[in-house]
């Protein structure tokens, strides 16, 4: 666009130099949109609204990731050039080069630590999920565990054999629901004991 416009540079390291901090800039409002996208994240996360996150966490990480690779080798490149500048190079214009070069760095180290703090998030994100999953599953063995001596005293009883116990006792039933009762709630205490010696 600069060029179109008509402006004129003094050297091809000039022009260099201009490329190179357009390219800061955008990387710049790239990392700034997607520190603010993962702001917005973190509050859900602290707000426990996790749903969709980790999907755009994953995107916006990869998109990084790509630009880090593509981009991290231009300073190294640049650094071993000013380590050892050709002799037609004018002190102006590596001194320009030189801070558009550290510049740019500082831009990288700043999609690096962004990258590394996606990453944080994922994983605890991943960890609230296991732990809801973790709940969960509790909630389904402990139905399960205090359903099971109503389910073996039916199934005895549904036999349709001779001999079931109690059948004349007139206080039959009553001492079948106190003995179920009995041992639902031992299962119940053994389960939330498994519970807790867990966490």
């Amino acid at each position: 666009v600069a060029v179109r416009r008509g402006e004129r540079y003094r050297s091809p390291l000039d022009l260099v130099v201009h490329l190179l901090r357009d390219q800061a800039d955008v990387l710049v409002q790239i990392v700034r949109e997607t520190g603010i996208g993962v702001d917005r994240i973190e509050d859900q996360l602290l707000s426990q609204r996790l749903h969709g996150n980790r999907s755009e966490l994953g995107a916006m990480r990869r998109g990084l990731v790509r630009l880090q690779r593509l981009l991290a080798p231009e300073p190294g490149a640049l650094f071993r050039l000013l380590n050892r500048p050709p002799a037609w190079l004018q002190d102006g214009d590596l001194r320009e080069l030189r801070e558009s070069t550290e510049e740019f760095s500082l831009v990288l180290s700043d999609l690096a630590a962004l990258v590394e703090r996606i990453k944080l998030l994922q994983e605890e994100i991943a960890a609230k999920l296991n732990e809801q999953t973790n709940r969960t599953l509790f909630t389904l063995t402990l139905v399960t565990v205090l359903a099971l001596p109503i389910n073996i005293v039916a199934g005895f009883f549904g036999m349709n054999v001779g001999g079931i116990p109690l059948a004349d006792h007139p206080h039959g039933f009553w001492v079948l629901v106190v003995v179920v009762a009995s041992f639902t709630a031992l299962a119940g205490r053994w389960a939330f004991r498994k519970q807790q010696a867990g966490g």
